[in-house]
C-alpha cells in the first residue's frame, strides 16, 4: 500500500503545483480557490504592490510571460445591422458569431442589463405591447379614416395649412332679389327668428352689402300700413349686433335719404316716415343721437332736411324716447272702440259720396280690426233705415255683397251686424216710425244678391199689428205677410 501512495504523490504532486497561473493565483486564502468576482474586489482592497501588478498586466500574458487563456463571456458590443455605440471598441469575439447568436433578442451595446429589446414588444413579426393599438403615435396619410384637420404640425420649422371655403359675393341686385322675399313674408306672420335665421345662412354672400337689409325692409315698410313700419321697427332691433351693425344702419340711412326725391313719387310723406324710424332707432339704440347732428349743414335737398328735422323734433320733446315706443300710433284693437266706430262711420259716409268701393276696402283693411267687422254691418244697416232712400239701399247692398264675396267681412262678422239691428230695432223705430217695412225691404234685397242665409232672413223682427180680417172674423189676427 505505501508503494501504491508513493507512486500516487509522484505521479501528480507535480500537476497539482503546477495547474494553470489562473487558478493558481486564486489559491490565496486556505487553500481554496476563489471566484473571479471575489478576486477583483481583493486586488481593489489589497492596494499592494501584488494588487498593482495585476491591475498593470494587460489580461493576456501574465508578468511571468506564461500564456493565459481566461474564459471570457462573449458580450455583444458590435451590432451585425446597426452602428456600434460611440466611444465603445468592437470585440474581436463576435466577428466569427453563428445566426443564432446573431438572432439574440437582448440589446447589442454595452449599456444594457441582458433584457429583451423594447420590453419584449420589438422584433421582426411582433405587433407590440398590449394597449400600444389605442394610442398610434403616427396615422399614415393614405389611410381612408385619416383626418388631417386636427393634426397639428409635428415639427416647429412647418406651418399648418388651412384651405378657406371661396364664397362669392352677392351684387346689389341679388341682394334685393334674396331680401325682399324676406321682409314681404316677414309682413305676413311677424316671426323675426325666421328672418334672423335666413339672414345668418346668406351673410357670406352679403358681404359688405348688409346696410341694403334695413334699407330694403324700410323702403318695403313705407308701402304698407303703420303695422308694419312697427314691426319693421322692432325687426332692425332684432337684428342690431346679430346681422347689422351700427355704420350699416347709418349708411342705410345716408342711402336713404339720398333717394328721398325718388321715394317721394310713390310714397308723398316719405320724410316724415324716414324721420320717424331714425328717432325709433335712436331710442332702441341702433344708432347714437350724434348721428343726426352728423347731417347739420352737409345736407342741401329740402326733402332730407325735412326727414332730419322731423327726428329732431321727436326726440327732443318732454319724454320724447318713452312716446316713440308709439310713434307709428296704436295698432289695432289695441285702440279705443269709440275712436273705431269714428272711423267706421267716416268710411261708409266718404263711401256714400264717392261709391268708391275698392277705397272703402282699403280703408277697412287699413283699420286691422277684422273682429271689429260687425261694426261696420251694423252702421250701414241703421244708415240705410234713416235714409229711406232707394240710392242709399243699392249702394250699401253693392258694398256689403263686395265685401262679403272678397272673404274680407265673413258670415258670423254679417250674421252679428244683423242681428245687433234686430236688437235694437224698438228704439230705432221711435225716431224712424217706418223702421220696419225699410228693414224688411233691405233685408230681401240682401238675401237675393247673396248676402245673408235663410237663417239671418226668419229672425228678422216684425212690428205686431192687431188688424181684423173683417168684422165677423171672431177676433182672428192676420197672418204676417213675410211667411
Amino acid at each position: 500500500m505505501m508503494e501504491v501512495e508513493n507512486r500516487l504523490s509522484e505521479r501528480f504532486d507535480g500537476l497539482v503545483d503546477e495547474l494553470p497561473d489562473e487558478l493558481n493565483e486564486r489559491r490565496v486564502k486556505n487553500g481554496v480557490i476563489l471566484e473571479e468576482s471575489e478576486e477583483e474586489a481583493e486586488a481593489m482592497e489589497g492596494g499592494g504592490v501584488e494588487g498593482e501588478e495585476m491591475l498593470k498586466s494587460d489580461g493576456l500574458h501574465h508578468n511571468s510571460g506564461r500564456i493565459i487563456k481566461k474564459a471570457k463571456r462573449p458580450i455583444k458590443a458590435t451590432s451585425f445591422s446597426e452602428p456600434s455605440a460611440p466611444g465603445v471598441a468592437p470585440t474581436q469575439g463576435l466577428v466569427n458569431l453563428n445566426r443564432a447568436s446573431k438572432n439574440l433578442r437582448r440589446p447589442r451595446n454595452s449599456l444594457g442589463r441582458g433584457l429583451p429589446k423594447k420590453g419584449g414588444a420589438g422584433g421582426k413579426g411582433t405587433w407590440g405591447k398590449l394597449g400600444d393599438e389605442m394610442e398610434l403615435p403616427w396615422v399614415d396619410p393614405n389611410d381612408p379614416n385619416y383626418d388631417s384637420d386636427g393634426e397639428e404640425a409635428a415639427e416647429v420649422g412647418k406651418k399648418t395649412i388651412k384651405l378657406n371655403t371661396l364664397v362669392p359675393e352677392m351684387s346689389e341686385e341679388d341682394v334685393r332679389k334674396a331680401v325682399e322675399p324676406l321682409m314681404l313674408e316677414y309682413f305676413e306672420n311677424g316671426e323675426c327668428e325666421e328672418v334672423l335665421f335666413s339672414l345668418e345662412e346668406m351673410l357670406l354672400n352679403i358681404g359688405s352689402r348688409r346696410w341694403m337689409v334695413p334699407a330694403l325692409a324700410i323702403e318695403l315698410s313705407m308701402d304698407h300700413k303703420p303695422s308694419h313700419r312697427e314691426m319693421t321697427s322692432q325687426l332692425i332691433s332684432e337684428l342690431y349686433q346679430k346681422v347689422i351693425s351700427q355704420r350699416d344702419i347709418g349708411k342705410a340711412y345716408d342711402f336713404l335719404l339720398r333717394q328721398l326725391s325718388d321715394l317721394i313719387l310713390d310714397t308723398p310723406d316719405a320724410p316724415t316716415i324716414i324721420g320717424n324710424f331714425m328717432a325709433r332707432n335712436i331710442a332702441d339704440d341702433c344708432i347714437p343721437p350724434k348721428f343726426l347732428q352728423s347731417y347739420k349743414g352737409h345736407v342741401t335737398e329740402v326733402e332730407a332736411v325735412k326727414a332730419l328735422c322731423r327726428a329732431d323734433t321727436l326726440l327732443s320733446m318732454k319724454h320724447g324716447l318713452v312716446r316713440l315706443d308709439n310713434v307709428w300710433g296704436v295698432g289695432g284693437g289695441i285702440r279705443p272702440v269709440k275712436y273705431l266706430v269714428k272711423k267706421i262711420v267716416l268710411l261708409l259716409k266718404e263711401y256714400l259720396c264717392s261709391c268708391d268701393i275698392q277705397e272703402a276696402t282699403r280703408c277697412l283693411k287699413d283699420l286691422e280690426v277684422p273682429h271689429f267687422h260687425h261694426e261696420l254691418v251694423y252702421e250701414a244697416v241703421v244708415m240705410v233705415i234713416e235714409s229711406m232712400h232707394e240710392k242709399t239701399d243699392e249702394a250699401m247692398c253693392k258694398l256689403l255683397q263686395a265685401l262679403f264675396r272678397s272673404f274680407v267681412i265673413t258670415i258670423e262678422q254679417m250674421r252679428a251686424g244683423f242681428q245687433r239691428v234686430y236688437d235694437q230695432m224698438v228704439d230705432i223705430s221711435i225716431d224712424v216710425p217706418q223702421a220696419y217695412s225699410v228693414l224688411e225691404r233691405w233685408v230681401l234685397r240682401c238675401r237675393q244678391a247673396g248676402i245673408i242665409n235663410d237663417d239671418i232672413l226668419k229672425k228678422m223682427p216684425s212690428r205686431g199689428r192687431k188688424r181684423f180680417v173683417s168684422e165677423g172674423d171672431g177676433g182672428l189676427i192676420k197672418d204676417s205677410s213675410y211667411w
